[in-house]
C-alpha cells in the first residue's frame, strides 16, 4: 500500500481528477484526514424533493473544482474522501417519503393528522433510527482522530453528529447559515423535521449558543423560540442585514459582529438555502434574498482568522435540479468548509501573504 507522502508526490493537482473522488483528489479512507459522511436521506421535506440525490451530485460536480486556494498552503495535499453513499438509505428514504407525501397531502386538503397515526409513527420512528445511526457512525470516525463533515440529505441529519460532539465538548456554538430557523417544535406531524433541527439542536446542553445567518422564512412560535431563548439564541434575520449594508455598514464588520457572538468551538451548519436561490434554484425550499457565496465564504474565514475552532459541519438541501449548477456551488461551499475546517484544527497552514494581511490587521 502506497504511504501518504508516496501518493502526493504522484499527483498533479493541476491535471485532471480521478474520477469518482471527492474534488478528483487521490486519497482514501485511511490516507485522508478529513471523511465526508454521505447522508442521502430525504423523508419530511415539505416542498421540492430532490436532496436525497445531493451527496452523489456533489461527488460528481467535485471532479470540475480547481483544487489550489489563495489563502491556505497546498490545501489539496489534507487528504480528503467521502465515504460511499449508502444505496440502501436512498431506497429507504425513498419509500418512505412516498409515506411523507401522502400525509403532508392530507393536511393540506384540511385534515388532522393524529401524531400516533402508524404511518407518521413509522416516519418518526425512521426518523430516530437515522440519528442513531448518524451519531454512532461519527463517533467512531473521530474516534480515529479524522476531521467530519457531513453531506445531505435533507438538514434534518446532522443531529446524530451534534450529539456525538457533545459527548466529546462540554460546550460550543452552532453558526447555523439557512434561509428558515429551524425551530419548530415538530412540522406536518413529523418530530424530527427538516424544519426542527435547531429545536432538537437547542435540547443539547453542550450547545451553547445558537447563531443564525440569513434567516428570511420563519412561523411566530419559532419567533417564540428565539425571545425565550434568553441570548442563547441570536439570530440576523436577512433583512436586518442588508439593511444594514443598505445604510453603509461593511460586510466584514457586521461578520465581526457575528462571530463575537460565537464561543471558542464551533459547528458549522450550512443549509444551501441560506445563499442567494439564484445559487441553489433546485433546493427544496428557496427564498428570495440570501447571502452571495463569497458573502458566506468570507464569513467562514473570518471565523477561523479569529482563532475560533470549528469542530464539524454539515452541508445540507443540495438537490440536483435539472443540470449541474446546484451540485456545482454546493462542491465548492463544500471545499471552502472543508480547508478552512482544517485550518481551524492546525491541520492546514495559511499562505505567507494571507498571514501578513493579519499580522497588519
Amino acid at each position: 500500500m502506497s504511504s501518504k507522502e508516496e501518493i502526493i508526490n504522484t499527483f498533479d493537482p493541476n491535471g485532471p481528477g480521478i474520477a469518482g473522488n471527492l474534488f478528483g483528489l487521490p486519497f482514501q479512507p485511511e490516507h485522508a484526514e478529513l471523511l465526508i459522511l454521505p447522508v442521502p436521506w430525504e423523508v419530511t421535506v415539505s416542498y421540492h424533493s430532490g436532496t436525497s440525490g445531493g451527496p452523489g451530485a456533489i461527488l460528481k460536480a467535485s471532479s470540475q473544482v480547481d483544487v489550489h486556494m489563495n489563502d491556505i498552503q497546498d490545501a489539496w495535499k489534507l487528504g480528503i474522501c467521502m465515504l460511499p453513499i449508502p444505496q440502501e438509505m436512498i431506497e429507504e428514504s425513498k419509500k418512505l417519503r412516498e409515506i411523507a407525501s401522502f400525509q403532508i397531502a392530507r393536511l393540506e386538503k384540511g385534515e388532522s393528522i393524529d401524531v400516533e397515526d402508524p404511518l407518521v409513527r413509522s416516519i418518526n420512528e425512521a426518523s430516530e433510527n437515522l440519528n442513531i445511526y448518524v451519531k454512532s457512525t461519527t463517533h467512531k470516525l473521530l474516534g480515529s482522530g479524522k476531521i467530519i463533515g457531513i453531506v445531505g440529505g435533507e438538514h434534518s441529519v446532522p443531529l446524530g453528529f451534534i450529539r456525538a460532539l457533545s459527548e466529546r465538548y462540554d460546550r460550543f456554538g452552532v453558526l447555523q447559515i439557512d434561509a428558515h430557523a429551524d425551530l419548530r417544535k415538530a412540522y406536518e406531524g413529523f418530530s424530527y423535521s427538516h424544519a426542527s433541527i435547531m429545536f432538537h439542536a437547542l435540547k443539547i446542553p453542550a450547545v451553547g449558543r445558537l447563531v443564525q445567518v440569513g434567516v428570511r422564512d420563519y412561523c411566530e412560535e419559532e419567533i417564540n423560540v428565539i425571545q425565550r431563548a434568553m441570548g442563547r439564541v441570536v439570530t440576523y434575520f436577512d433583512q436586518d442585514l442588508k439593511e444594514k449594508l443598505y445604510t453603509g455598514k461593511t460586510w466584514d464588520s457586521i461578520c465581526d459582529d457575528i462571530i463575537s457572538q460565537l464561543p471558542k468551538y464551533v459547528y458549522v451548519s450550512f443549509d444551501i438555502d441560506g445563499l442567494d436561490p439564484k445559487l441553489c434554484p433546485a433546493t427544496g425550499t428557496p427564498v428570495a434574498g440570501g447571502l452571495e457565496f463569497y458573502q458566506a465564504v468570507h464569513l467562514i474565514k473570518k471565523l477561523v482568522l479569529t482563532d475560533r475552532i470549528i469542530i464539524g459541519f454539515d452541508l445540507s438541501e443540495v438537490a440536483p435540479g435539472h443540470d449541474d449548477w446546484d451540485a456545482n456551488v454546493g462542491a465548492r461551499i463544500l471545499y471552502q468548509l472543508c480547508n478552512w475546517c482544517a485550518v481551524s484544527q492546525k491541520k492546514l497552514k495559511l499562505r505567507t501573504e494571507a498571514q501578513e494581511k493579519i499580522r497588519m490587521k
